[in-house]
């Protein structure tokens, strides 16, 4: 792997592709939630309405936040006591013939919090800790179902600005929707390109091979590609394998490297043309899309600006100094250093948590530009969910601003009051909360120790289980490294499965609730003093808002992590 400057066209072409599809595909998820004709409707409409009738709805019937949140925890909290005794029991179910114990009741617990909530985050190796079992039946459905639910409730949210009569809708009917109308048809599609750039898809558990070197070595097979279709669709980013997308199996070039990127930025890019679709003004949408390009492009040019620049602390070492061009270690040479830090940056800020790489050997400043993607959750965020972040940003900042102009504070018609800004602020404070308690708890606690390291070593150290929690509360899944500390601990099994459980459902609870206050509102016509979001001043402002709020919020303790290691060495 190295630096060509010629595959920066890959990854110019494929953000282009991806940003003229975005409207149209955006237009196309706006009319599932609003419920008008789609393509196939004479085909899933009956079945849909048979799977209503077994959950005991109808699409008639509408909630307000309490019942939808009620809704969205009934069948969650199913699933993840489905998941956790499954894992629990997995060695006495069928389907285990590579012989893959039980899990301890934490280690299931963490696991089955770590799927429901979107994140994924493992601590337990794929090929020797899982059933086949696991991975093709309990972990699949988790799969579906959580990035359905991150839908539902943006949608719900959306539905909001919209509406006068305090209803957001039925999130059964939009769970099922999601699936029926997206998730299952295109995870489908992608699974069989997948299989085409030559992705395993087959039940066989293992095989035996038998090397030149000698000896034997066992490669487990299974249904890899319609695994991960749905898995980065769906910004899941569990891999099947433990090595995740860096495995040539699950990614065996270039060009199944660069489809990856393609099916995670599907949804999240085209979320704010769904909105703009949903509120029926196509202009809301660029601002929305003009933030998320601006920091994710930022973001990615450092990130690859910095992998290649040379590692100044390797210079000085004898035999290395003249040799060392930025930092190769950990990083496919299947791919060239821009796809690659595409791959990544994408995952991370999309919330998908895939890794193509060794994130725990990337530059300091790399580091800080993922952790950065996480504090914001919204640039573009994971599916649903992470537009639905975007727009309490979007809540807070036409308050603030209009207050600095002596404006009222509206937003497509409907007043923001100070119930709305309450709620959003509880959104955006209990995702640092998640994060710096535990992290705090951890050392203090001695349940991680810096004695006797160095400044850079105790920095990494730091920004590795700062990156865990946060990882966590965002619901990413990534992991930076855990060569220094272990984390299938007792403590970092229950503490991440509360952080996660906490960063999925509180913000839930948040966007629900003012969606809920903006659908009890009459929507006035717009007025002198009403802001206007469709131009270009407000777009860069918005973008301004969300870097600044972030970064004050998260800075302290950037300082004690990656920014140390800049001062400090590796």
């Amino acid at each position: 792997m190295g630096f060509d400057p010629r595959t920066l066209w890959d990854v110019v072409a494929l953000v282009g592709v991806v940003l003229a599809i975005a409207p149209w595909f955006g237009r196309y998820l706006g009319r599932i939630y609003m419920d008008r004709p789609l393509v196939g409707d004479t085909i899933l409409t009956p079945i849909e309405r048979g799977i209503y009738r077994l959950l005991g709805t109808s699409p008639r019937h509408s909630m307000r936040a309490r019942e939808y949140m009620l809704a969205v925890l009934v069948v969650n909290g199913g699933l993840l006591g489905f998941l956790f005794l499954f894992f629990l029991w997995q060695a006495l179910l069928p389907g285990d013939p590579t012989g893959a114990p039980g899990m301890r009741w934490d280690l299931a617990f963490h696991s089955a919090s770590s799927l429901v909530t979107n994140t994924d985050f493992t601590h337990f190796t794929n090929e020797s800790q899982l059933s086949l079992a696991s991975l093709t039946v309990a972990w699949p459905a988790a799969l579906f179902v959580s990035p359905a639910t991150g839908l539902a409730v943006a949608a719900a949210m959306v539905r909001g600005f919209v509406r006068r009569d305090g209803t957001l809708g039925n999130f059964y009917v939009d769970l099922v929707r999601s699936v029926t109308r997206l998730l299952l048809p295109l995870s489908i599609l992608f699974a069989l390109v997948m299989v085409l750039l030559g992705v395993p898809e087959t039940f066989t558990a293992y095989v035996i091979a038998h090397p030149l070197t000698g000896g034997t070595q066992t490669i487990y097979l299974g249904p890899v590609a319609s695994y991960q279709s749905i898995s980065l669709l769906g910004t899941n980013g569990g891999g099947f394998y433990s090595a995740n997308m860096a495995s040539p199996l699950a990614n065996p070039s270039a060009v199944s490297n660069l489809f990856g990127v393609f099916v995670m930025m599907l949804i999240p890019f085209g979320a704010p043309f769904a909105f703009a679709t949903m509120v029926r003004r196509h202009g809301e949408a660029w601002p929305y899309m003009i933030t998320i390009v601006i920091v994710f492009s930022v973001a990615l040019g450092l990130f690859i600006a910095y992998q290649a620049a040379t590692n100044p602390f390797l210079s000085g070492v004898a035999g290395l100094g003249a040799q060392t061009n930025g930092y190769p270690v950990g990083q496919e040479v299947r791919f060239s250093l821009p796809e690659s830090s595409l791959f990544q940056v994408t995952s991370v800020y999309s919330n998908v948590g895939a890794n193509n790489l060794q994130i725990g050997s990337i530059s300091p400043v790399a580091q800080l530009v993922l952790l950065f993607g996480m504090f914001t959750q919204a640039t573009p965020g994971g599916e649903g969910t992470g537009f639905g972040m975007l727009l309490l940003f979007g809540v807070l900042a036409i308050f603030v601003g209009g207050l600095m102009v002596g404006r009222t504070p509206e937003y497509l018609g409907k007043k923001i009051g100070t119930g709305h800004v309450r709620w959003a602020a509880l959104a955006l404070l209990v995702h640092p909360a998640a994060i710096l308690l535990p992290t705090a708890v951890a050392f203090l606690g001695g349940f991680v120790s810096l004695a006797g390291l160095s400044t850079g070593a105790g920095a990494h150290v730091f920004t590795s289980v700062l990156y865990e929690f946060t990882s966590e509360s965002a619901n990413n899944g990534s992991a930076l490294s855990t060569a220094q500390f272990n984390d299938t601990t007792l403590f970092f099994n229950l503490s991440g499965a509360v952080v996660m459980l906490i960063g999925r459902f509180v913000p839930i609870w948040v966007m629900l609730k003012v969606g809920e206050r903006f659908a009890g509102q009459e929507a006035l016509p717009p007025g002198p003093g009403t802001l206007r979001t469709t131009s270009m001043t407000y777009s860069l402002y918005l973008t301004v808002f969300v870097v600044i709020v972030t970064a004050l919020i998260f800075l302290p303790v950037m300082a004690l992590g990656p920014l140390a290691q800049i001062v400090g060495g590796p």
